[in-house]
């Protein structure tokens, strides 16, 4: 993979963003390892933007730490300050089955109610509509009345 390239405005929103934000993985003196890396991925799976501390010395080695690893991963450097790496990945569209037995929301609907003068204003009102309701003239809420099959349809039934 290759590293992403972000422009220099999403790099900053990116700093700041990650300023709050305490390291995740700590890379230690045996370096990068295999365990290291997937905590690295995993990190990145769960929150696209990830500090790493890194307790080497050696800033050429961090520079190139944080090169190696964005490649790696497929993410954006965003920041090398000290022995911290800021690595950002976009999150992962997550793909939700569709259900076939969902029951409509409650909808929240405004109900005006106009006085019988006119000098006076009209009184709002919020209602809650659940899906076996209707709303009614004059602002009343009505349930739906439940239909009985005939004879006939209800013997197609299997």
């Amino acid at each position: 993979m290759t590293a992403l390239v972000i422009t220099a405005a999403e790099r900053k929103e990116k700093r700041a963003a990650a300023h709050h934000l305490a390291s995740v993985v700590a890379i230690g003196h045996d370096g990068a390892t295999a365990a290291v890396r997937r905590e690295i991925d995993a990190a990145l799976a769960a929150h696209g933007l990830v500090k790493v501390r890194v307790f080497s010395d050696d800033r050429a080695a961090r520079e190139a730490l944080l090169l190696e690893l964005a490649s790696t991963f497929g993410a954006a450097p965003v920041q090398h300050i000290g022995k911290l790496l800021v690595l950002w990945r976009p999150p992962a569209r997550k793909q939700s089955p569709e259900r076939d037995d969902r029951k409509p929301a409650p909808k929240v609907v405004k109900v005006l109610k106009f006085p019988k003068s006119g000098n006076h204003r009209p009184q709002v009102k919020k209602v809650t509509v659940l899906g076996n309701m209707r709303l009614a003239a004059g602002g009343t809420l009505k349930r739906a009345r439940r239909r009985n099959a005939s004879i006939k349809k209800s013997a197609q039934k299997p």
